[in-house]
């Protein structure tokens, strides 16, 4: 009975690794769905990957199995789906920019990798980082997944005419800058993960999934670049009310 109990407790503490090694394998093909243009199968995978992510832990927590092995798999995990993805996707929407088919190394779209380095960083930070609990410090690596996947979709749609700007490499260079930056910034930035269901304290949470499940379904997938975009702007003006309340 004692043997039968042991080998269970091993069973379940193989669940929450599981799900962490899926969100790698789903990002290693979603990077393979960006190079090899199949934009809309890149947004699935990505998505998979995300639930993955956000279930792991709760698992491990859940079937009381978390473990030292389970967070360095997790850091791995995001560095391939939020690091590595992202910065394809701007390699990606690089390459297109500068009129060049894949096949060849383009190095003027090298640069897009910078944003992956600074995920990288931001993920070894978080590792490090005690008071990253109920909110984040500086952008979420799934978070810049999202929005570069929301560029590859406005790109593939002309989403408001907008196709035209992302073929400007000044400009995709500058995102680059940019989320590389917010990635790292000390920017305070709420979670949405929510200890409970109850409308008090997760009133902000609430408001913000309506929104982004509204504007998903009138813009659809071209919506993940405008939903974040929302997300740093409501995290940014909660962290100046807060600073100018203060006592």
């Amino acid at each position: 009975m004692g043997t039968f109990a042991c080998n269970n407790t091993t069973m379940l503490k193989h669940i929450p690794n599981a799900l962490t090694l899926s969100n790698l394998f789903l990002g290693c093909l979603a990077i393979l769905a960006v190079l090899y243009g199949q934009f809309q199968l890149a947004v699935w995978l990505v998505l998979g990957a995300i639930f993955a992510d956000y279930i792991d832990g709760a698992v491990a927590r859940m079937l009381g199995v978390s473990s030292p092995l389970g967070k360095e798999l997790d850091s791995i995990a995001d560095a391939v789906s939020f690091g590595v993805v992202p910065g394809v996707i701007f390699y990606q929407l690089l390459t297109m920019a500068q009129g060049q088919a894949l096949g060849t190394i383009c190095w003027p779209a090298i640069p897009g990798f910078l944003v992956s380095a600074a995920a990288g960083l931001r993920l070894a930070r978080f590792n490090l980082d005690t008071r990253q609990t109920d909110s984040f410090i500086g952008l979420p690596t799934p978070s810049l997944t999202l929005f570069t996947l929301g560029l590859l979709m406005i790109y593939q749609s002309d989403f408001f005419g907008l196709k035209p700007l992302l073929e400007k490499t000044w400009v995709l260079y500058a995102l680059v800058g940019l989320f590389s930056f917010l990635l790292n910034a000390p920017l305070p930035m709420f979670a949405m993960k929510f200890k409970s269901f109850g409308w008090k304290g997760n009133e902000i949470k609430f408001i913000f999934a309506a929104v982004a499940i509204l504007l998903l379904a009138i813009w659809r997938e071209a919506a993940f670049s405008v939903i974040i975009v929302l997300y740093l702007l409501v995290s940014l003006t909660l962290y100046l009310f807060q600073k100018n309340t203060r006592p």
